[in-house]
């Protein structure tokens, strides 16, 4: 959808989002299931509840969270599998190991989607767009799973684009087009917007995100408080959060290269590199001593 980002000074934000995962990943493993309605969960004389079901199930209605036997009884000739969580975990750190090749700038929200931090990262040779679709390919050559790529300026509008054309879909957002982009879809659709929000927002007359965007920001702080400016603001498209936890997980993974090769630690030095390739020193060695004897688990 629209017209590519192309900026390398813009920030660009992948989201990838794994279709039917738990199924898919059952698929790949016993290719005898692929094309038949499939459930991933508990028993249904155990008062199991479906933990995820493939496109095929769907059809009949069939969605997570409700009971293997209702299910059933929409789809009787679904496949129940149960959950295997080691297996689905394997998977899962493949796929976020060819997403940190694309960039170290990772945050993964669950086991089968995460947030990357395109900017300034793209190949010249590439547009976003393209490069996300070479990136859906590798999963697919790989691991022959399907994933979906929302693509925006923001972590917020590019979750939504990626749920925007499923299996397999490929959307994107260019800057300024946010707001028009989540003018039409549901209230429930974005953030912070739970069921009792939707039902007072309902009450004024909110049913889309576009209509929500245009009410007043005053008004809906008056309403529902410190949320009602954090909606209006969503429902714009405005969303400044950057990826969480990054620094974190590189810290962790230093830590682990270093006990693994048995050094220890004196400085730290810090160099952060720009959208524009720039670079700043901003912990100087002579500035910081840190570990001596040891590095922690």
């Amino acid at each position: 959808m629209g017209t590519p980002l192309k900026s390398r000074t813009k920030r660009i934000i992948f989201h990838v989002d794994l279709d039917a995962f738990f199924t898919s990943v059952e698929e790949v493993e016993n290719p005898a299931l692929k094309g038949k309605p499939l459930i991933v969960g508990g028993r249904p004389d155990k008062r199991g509840v479906v933990a995820a079901a493939n496109y095929a199930a769907r059809a009949f209605k069939v969605r997570s969270a409700m009971t293997t036997a209702q299910a059933l009884r929409r789809c009787p000739k679904a496949i129940v599998i149960p959950p295997q969580h080691n297996l689905y975990r394997k998977y899962s750190e493949q796929v976020m190991a060819i997403l940190r090749q694309a960039s170290p700038v990772l945050e993964q929200l669950s086991i089968d989607e995460a947030f990357l931090d395109m900017s300034a990262r793209i190949p010249d040779a590439f547009t976003p767009l393209e490069y996300a679709r070479q990136l859906q390919k590798r999963i697919k050559t790989e691991l022959q799973l399907s994933a979906s790529i929302g693509i925006a300026g923001n972590k917020l509008v590019a979750k939504i684009a990626s749920d925007f054309d499923k299996p397999g879909g490929l959307t994107t957002v260019p800057p300024g087009a946010e707001a028009a982009f989540l003018s039409l879809l549901p209230i429930r659709e974005l953030w912070g917007v739970g069921p009792k929000t939707a039902e007072g927002l309902a009450q004024l007359g909110v049913v889309t995100i576009g209509d929500l965007a245009r009410q007043s920001e005053a008004e809906l702080v008056r309403l529902f408080g410190i949320n009602g400016a954090a909606m209006w603001r969503r429902a714009q498209g405005i969303d400044p959060q950057i990826l969480g936890d990054t620094l974190r997980s590189m810290s962790a993974q230093l830590s682990r290269r270093l006990q693994k090769k048995g050094f220890t630690a004196r400085t730290v030095t810090l160099k952060l590199r720009y959208s524009d390739f720039s670079t700043q020193l901003v912990l100087p060695p002579d500035k910081l001593t840190v570990c001596p004897t040891s590095v922690p688990p």
